[in-house]
């Protein structure tokens, strides 16, 4: 099984739906009659804080003239953890439609992946401005739906929960020195991944037989009648315009179907 090919970009997608939950984000400035004199929308990169806090203390040399500008935030995917509580069956496959085409897939396998996002500020009042616009959206998860795999619409709703919150005021040397305030929000989105998606034909079903009793008790009960409904025309595939042809019989004897004879016994 190992070497063939197939990149649903799971992992991908969410990162990318995790940083969203974020780009949105303002804070606003007062002045001494509570008027707002400033409003900004803080911006979101993803990359370590480790890269932002160097780039802080040391001037820009990519043709900009000032140093890298505050309240910012930064995200980063930090580690990625298979989660046994959500196992299901490895064997336990099911049936998807893609146009005309079943593709049968095995189900997911449940992954952890750690996040990280941090937010640096100058002002203390910033920082939390930004802080109680995220918390009370986590008691201690928030839902957000991703298209896992687009083939065959597979969409799930992935909680991402709020682990841990710290705090760092990172302040030294002498007043020529940045002042840069880091809150660390670390999360967990539970995802799941995908395997191969193949395409197949079994599974389908071409005839639905129901044999009717005149009684529960299975020991005594005798057989009376038999629903038997096939689609029309046989062959027809998923994505075909088909009916369905039925048919009525009745029965005045003791005998019962055997499934795995596939006969009257």
């Amino acid at each position: 099984m190992l070497g063939t090919y197939y990149y649903h970009q799971i992992i991908r997608k969410t990162i990318v739906a995790f940083g969203t939950l974020f780009n949105q984000i303002y804070i606003k400035h007062l002045d001494n009659n509570d008027d707002v004199y400033n409003e900004i929308r803080v911006p979101i990169s993803y990359g370590p804080t480790q890269k932002f806090l160097a780039r802080l203390k040391q001037q820009a040399d990519l043709n900009k003239p000032v140093q890298i500008t505050l309240p910012r935030m930064s995200f980063e995917m930090v580690s990625l953890r298979y989660d046994p509580t959500r196992k299901s069956n490895i064997t336990q496959s099911f049936k998807s439609q893609d146009g005309d085409k079943l593709k049968k897939v095995y189900l997911p396998v449940p992954y952890n992946i750690g996040f990280e996002v941090s937010i640096l500020t100058k002002l203390n009042d910033d920082a939390l401005q930004i802080v109680e616009q995220i918390l009370p959206n986590f008691q201690p998860s928030f839902n957000i739906t991703v298209d896992l795999v687009d083939s065959i619409g597979e969409k799930r709703d992935i909680p991402v929960v709020l682990d841990n919150i710290s705090f760092q005021d990172d302040y030294e040397g002498d007043f020529s020195t940045r002042r840069a305030l880091i809150y660390t929000l670390q999360f967990t989105a539970k995802t799941y991944l995908f395997g191969p998606i193949s395409s197949t034909t079994d599974g389908l079903i071409r005839k639905v037989q129901v044999d009717m009793y005149n009684q529960l008790d299975p020991t005594t009960a005798k057989r009376e009648m038999r629903y038997t409904v096939v689609p029309d025309p046989i062959d027809a595939s998923p994505g075909d315009d088909f009916g369905f042809s039925e048919n009525f019989e009745f029965f005045d004897d003791s005998k019962t179907y055997s499934a795995p004879r596939q006969m009257d016994i």
